[in-house]
């Protein structure tokens, strides 16, 4: 039997996973995470209803799409999507920590803002497959709600949603003057950083009909370099750019990182720290308040989700392990991306995410430098 991935098309992470698995030419078979799936494979395995899972083909399973990247990495021969020079592996380690753990925001914006009776039917394929349009839009509008709850704890509200559109069309423009001259991130091969794009700008700004038409028409060299990444000609092809380049044009989507999301970053560190203080036995919840946050000078408030600092502490980890110029020349682009406090980062404990759930690694301290 070959690997199993159940996952679902409107999915975000699932969207990640996919693109990898196709990209790495990895065996695999798509099953569709309907109600029994999740009753009897999921739930029983993972805890929680969540996808995407992979079931390999020796039975293990993995939840989480980074864990599922790496675990392929490790297991399957070929090139990978980790850079191997310095600068590039750290950026794009980072950028998988803005696409899955930041994009999100625009993702849930224009999903139940701009298309929500069109994801109700969505939800009602999964959830239904056999049902009618009627029946599956019904359901859909049901399993859906959960979904649509999350917008305002995301920070998306009327006062913020001026923001959040004007950063995400400005994003869409320094993506598209990137992709018009290569053909992923870091040249003619995707790496970790464009599998953390693609969640987002793929599964719901793109795919979505009224948010795939803004993409299309606003930068139509975003859309191309979303259907070139789900739709996989030659898999483990390309090359990374050489000389350990970053391309100047990443460096207003690695600025808008440093503006948008490390300083929430920040917060949500200082907020994780007072709650290890007074919860030292207790199992990390996924959120553990509402965290300030500012998008193009307008202010709000969203969940603070220590699961953001598990990602970010994958490039600070790979940022402390440099030494001498190696070090030197990634702090270089830190600076010129306004990313000074990634340089000295703090987390209040070392997180790990095991058997399916955010643990403390190692003994607790507030002096801790992942």
């Amino acid at each position: 039997m070959p690997h199993t991935l159940y996952a679902a098309p409107l999915s975000l992470y699932s969207g990640k996973a996919r693109a990898y698995l196709d990209w790495k030419g990895v065996d695999y078979r798509e099953v569709l995470s309907t109600p029994d799936i999740y009753r009897d494979v999921i739930v029983p395995n993972v805890g929680r209803p969540v996808i995407p899972v992979v079931q390999t083909e020796s039975g293990a399973i993995l939840q989480d799409t980074t864990l599922i990247i790496d675990h392929f990495e490790k297991g399957e021969d070929g090139p990978g999507v980790y850079p191997e020079t310095p600068r590039q592996r750290l950026a794009a380690l980072l950028l998988e920590c803005f696409g899955d753990e930041w994009l999100v925001i625009p993702a849930m914006h224009y999903r139940w803002n701009y298309n929500e009776e069109w994801v109700y039917g969505e939800f009602g394929k999964t959830a239904l497959p056999d049902g009618t349009p009627e029946e599956q839009h019904a359901i859909g509008k049901e399993r859906g709600a959960t979904f649509k709850g999350f917008v305002p704890m995301l920070g998306i509200n009327e006062v913020t949603i001026p923001a959040v559109e004007a950063s995400y069309e400005a994003l869409l423009a320094d993506l598209n003057e990137h992709f018009t001259k290569y053909d992923f991130l870091f040249g003619s091969r995707p790496s970790i950083g464009d599998l953390g794009l693609i969640g987002p700008l793929y599964a719901h700004l793109y795919r979505d009909p009224a948010s795939g038409e803004i993409m299309e028409r606003l930068a139509p060299r975003v859309a191309e370099w979303v259907r070139r990444m789900i739709d996989v000609k030659a898999p483990q092809s390309g090359e990374f750019l050489p000389d350990d380049e970053v391309p100047e044009t990443l460096m207003p989507v690695l600025a808008r990182m440093m503006s948008e999301q490390v300083p929430y970053l920040e917060k949500v560190a200082a907020m994780f720290g007072e709650w290890l203080a007074t919860n030292p036995d207790a199992e990390i919840p996924r959120a553990i308040g509402m965290a300030d946050f500012t998008i193009e000078g307008v202010s709000g408030q969203r969940i603070a989700v220590p699961f953001s600092l598990w990602m970010l502490q994958r490039g600070l980890d790979y940022l402390n392990s440099l030494e001498g110029e190696d070090r030197a020349t990634c702090e270089a682009m830190l600076r010129k991306a306004g990313g000074e406090a990634l340089i000295d980062f703090k987390i209040p404990a070392r997180l790990a995410f095991e058997n399916h759930v955010l643990t403390v690694e190692q003994a607790r301290s507030t002096d801790f430098k992942s």
